[in-house]
């Protein structure tokens, strides 16, 4: 096998079909019959230079596959499966790897790269292979350049596999001066020079202790500004890239070099290519999400004297950063606004200035406003974009004061071109820019309504106009009109959209009926636009939103008669929208009883719809279908029990879709759902429900976003089925107790761990609530006394830890009532047993959150009958 390895991985590589599928499948048998010895061979393979570059390449990527995968479970297995194989053969796959790194075939050094990374990954954290790093430093300093380049990117590659911790400072500080002796201008090879910039960028996080030594941080960023001047356009490149990475990193080390970075982005904004230019803007706009986001977290009450680490280093730039800004908005590309993943310059330029104004607010706006008045009415087409561009780019940020006057001088202005301009680019960002007018400046909120009786007909009239047009404009007037409708969201019992929703909603349907209604996201923004004009409608429209029910199910009957004809998966996306827009419909009609009554006629009919919609299976369709069905449980309340029959099938394969985890998440949220509309006419179908949830909880495949709401789901069932739920509670308590074990303990949780850890919180809370109320007032509430404890003392370590989120407190306090609530005396002396239930309490009732409030009021009342308050 070992000898006709090589031809096997051309064989894979073959065009003929049939050649290839043989050789996948003698790949698959090798690597089956025996590891160790297939991975041995493809390291051999990689490191022989008699070997054609095709099967080398190959070779590696299969051995880097072996050791990585994206699913996390997966990668756990590969990992131990490394772990676990024979020293003697690892070394000799090691040894291979490390000798393949000097080969003059670039396919195989840079294929090898990766490999040695994957194995660091796996053996540096195990404190295994610890003399790679040194082996790979004495590469460095060797001739020929190309083993130089390829250890480079190694190191590059080691460190976006390994954390920081794993690496000591001795070796972190040898890896940093090799790549900053290679970033260097007298390195007089290029690959050698690119290889260490792009490995620098990896190795940034690394270097904290660097970053805090004056001298280092100065010859770091001495060396990076020189490459960014580097002749080497992919040189350049990749120094602006560091000095990306470096502004959000290291922001607050920034100030000594802010000046000559400022020229070196400046310069290269207005005369490098534009792969160069878009990174040094990049810069700029990194800069102002570090100072958002310091702003947003120390809020506006800051005194002049407090120690804010923003050093306001936009608001310095504001002179000159904003006509560098301004004159990139004139670098349109002729097919922008037609090309979905379009960016350039001008795109680059007018997204910074946006992070500019939120920033600085109120200061950008004398700044831009000069630029806009000079180009509005310009012949050149660019200056009539740029300028209406530079507008709508700078509506988020400034007050609602600053911005009223000239919006209200504009908006006429806006309204005409939109209708007359003759350049499609123009109106594109017209519409764009009356959207944003309408998503910040207009809503009960605000003081001075910009829509008044005087313009709104002409507003409308002008977008229904725009919706005809070419695809990115019209869809872009759809958007205009989403946020209109939404500005009249709490306007209670009339609104001012109410004389045209008839008309609106038919231009909507017509927009989807179009032939090119597949371009620009067109069709989607006109099912999302008629999702929001159907939410925000009054009373007074109800009459019409309950003609627009046949209208969608006929349209969702016709995509299920041509899927038949031919089930291409064409019409899942359209099948997606469509049950989308009747949710929305049926939660409205559904929140008001006469409206209710009138969509009860067409419940049947809707049903076998989404039922059909499930019989012709895709995953996305899944998913709207299933969100749609809970809105119609809601809406049918205790009637739906007559669906269930026909329904049960794929709610049980929702629950079972491990890889879709968000259709798996959104069928256990419609489990609830109809928990709360069923109570207890779901108790047939509730073993088979919990024997899936408990499958899902216990499965190391399934993504843990879905286990708070599974716990949650306990909640529902027991909610619904009361003293019922008596048969599962051997299964879910000892669940939801080492659950909620692991998350009562957040020591050294980062922010992504601790929001995952509150919601498990939660889910767990809500779960002990559902049990604890579901059995209320039976004869069989002493079954949860052995459970009492347990709960009290779960309560008790998370409000110590004192991270809990206001949702995890809210539901926390919640259970502490429901306990003396179900369990009443016989509560109360273990309650009294963990005495830090009254900080809880009261911190509850003097919270500003009123939910929090409300939830302790009742739980005081609940408790005050089993325990002295």
């Amino acid at each position: 096998m070992v000898m006709e390895i090589t031809q096997v991985l051309l064989n894979a590589q073959s065009v003929d079909g049939t050649v290839r599928k043989h050789a996948e499948e003698s790949l698959k048998q090798f690597q089956d019959q025996n590891l160790p010895s297939f991975l041995l061979s493809l390291a051999g393979e990689l490191a022989n230079e008699e070997k054609p570059a095709e099967s080398r390449k190959l070779a590696g990527l299969i051995l880097k596959n072996a050791l990585d995968a994206k699913e996390q479970h997966r990668k756990f297995e590969l990992v131990q499966r490394w772990l676990s194989l024979d020293v003697g053969v690892k070394n000799q796959i090691k040894t291979f790897l490390l000798q393949s790194l000097s080969s003059p075939v670039h396919d195989a050094r840079s294929t090898a790269s990766q490999v040695i990374a994957k194995v660091a990954g796996i053996e540096l954290p195990q404190k295994q292979w610890p003399e790679l790093i040194t082996s790979l430093l004495s590469n460095v300093h060797q001739l020929p350049p190309h083993v130089k380049q390829a250890t480079l990117e190694t190191l590059g590659y080691l460190c976006e596999e390994v954390s920081a911790d794993v690496v000591d400072q001795d070796h972190v500080n040898k890896i940093l001066t090799a790549v900053v002796q290679g970033m260097n201008a007298n390195e007089t090879n290029n690959d050698v020079r690119l290889a260490a910039t792009h490995a620098l960028y990896n190795a940034l996080g690394f270097a904290q202790a660097n970053f805090n030594n004056d001298m280092e941080r100065d010859y770091i960023m001495r060396v990076v500004c020189e490459a960014t001047l580097s002749p080497d356009v992919k040189i350049r490149q990749a120094a602006f890239e560091c000095l990306v990475a470096i502004s959000s990193t290291y922001y607050e080390k920034l100030a000594p070099y802010i000046q000559d970075i400022f020229n070196i982005t400046a310069k290269a904004v207005r005369e490098d290519e534009e792969q160069v230019a878009l990174q040094a803007i990049e810069f700029w706009s990194s800069i102002c999400d570090e100072e958002i986001d310091i702003l947003e977290e120390y809020g506006g009450d800051f005194t002049g004297d407090s120690e804010i680490p923003c050093f306001y280093f936009i608001k310095q730039a504001l002179p000159a950063l904003v006509p560098m800004l301004l004159e990139t908005l004139l670098k349109q590309e002729e097919d922008q606004d037609q090309d979905e993943g379009a960016w350039n310059i001008a795109m680059a330029g007018g997204t910074c200035l946006g992070l500019v104004a939120r920033t600085v607010g109120d200061d950008i706006v004398p700044l831009v406003m000069p630029f806009i008045e000079e180009n509005i009415t310009k012949p050149d087409w660019r200056q009539r974009e740029a300028a209406t561009y530079a507008f709508g780019s700078i509506l988020e940020g400034p007050s609602p004061d600053k911005l009223t006057t000239i919006v209200n001088v504009a908006l006429s202005f806006m309204l005409t071109a939109l209708t007359k301009d003759p350049n499609s680019h123009v109106k594109d960002t017209t519409a764009w820019t009356l959207g944003r007018i309408f998503e910040f400046l207009h809503g009960s909120a605000m003081e001075t309504p910009i829509i008044t009786p005087a313009n709104c007909q002409q507003i409308i009239t002008v977008l229904l106009q725009a919706m005809k047009d070419t695809p990115n404009v019209a869809e872009k007037a759809c958007g205009a009109l989403y946020f209109l409708a939404q500005g009249y969201e709490d306007v209670g019992s009339s609104s001012p959209l109410t004389p045209y929703f008839q008309e609106i909603v038919q231009s909507l349907l017509t927009v989807t009926h179009r032939e090119d209604a597949g371009e620009s996201r067109l069709r989607t923004a006109a099912y999302e636009t008629l999702n929001e004009v159907v939410r925000c409608s009054t009373d007074e429209t109800a009459p019409l939103v309950v003609q627009l029910v046949p209208v969608i199910m006929m349209e969702l009957h016709k995509t299920l008669e041509s899927q038949q004809l031919s089930p291409d998966g064409k019409q899942g996306e359209l099948q997606g929208l469509l049950c989308g827009c009747l949710q929305v419909i049926i939660q409205k009609l559904a929140s008001s009883e006469p409206t209710r009554g009138v969509l009860m006629q067409y419940a049947d009919q809707i049903m076998q719809l989404f039922l059909g919609v499930f019989a012709c299976r895709s995953a996305t369709v899944h998913e709207e279908a299933m969100l749609a069905i809970g809105a119609l449980a809601y809406a049918t309340g205790p009637e739906f029990a007559k669906y269930m029959n026909q329904f049960y099938k794929y709610l049980e394969m929702g629950l079972q879709n491990f890889e879709e985890y968000q259709v798996c998440a959104v069928t256990v949220g419609v489990v609830g759902d109809v928990c709360r509309a069923l109570e207890d006419k779901i108790l047939p179908y509730c073993d088979g429900i919990m024997t899936q949830l408990l499958k899902d909880l216990s499965s190391n495949q399934l993504h843990r976003s879905v286990k708070p709401p599974i716990f949650s789901c306990f909640g529902d069932i027991a909610l619904a089925i009361g003293e019922n739920f008596e048969k599962y509670l051997m299964y879910a308590m000892p669940m939801l107790q080492s659950a909620a074990e692991l998350s009562a303990h957040t020591a050294g949780a980062d922010d992504e761990m601790l929001e995952y850890t509150n919601s498990l919180r939660n889910g767990i809370l809500e779960a002990y609530s559902g049990i604890l109320q579901g059995f209320k007032n039976t004869p069989k509430t002493q079954l949860l006394l052995p459970h009492a404890r347990h709960i009290l003392s779960f309560i008790d370590s998370i409000y110590q830890g004192k991270d809990l989120d206001d949702a995890v407190m809210k539901t926390a306090i919640g259970v502490l009532g429901d306990l003396a609530d179900t369990l009443g005396p016989s509560a109360g002396s273990m309650i009294q047993q963990f005495p830090l239930w009254r900080e809880l309490l009261n911190e509850g009732l003097s919270s500003d959150d009123p939910s929090i409030k409300q939830s302790a009021e009742w739980a005081k009342l609940a408790l005050s009958r089993v325990v002295s308050i």
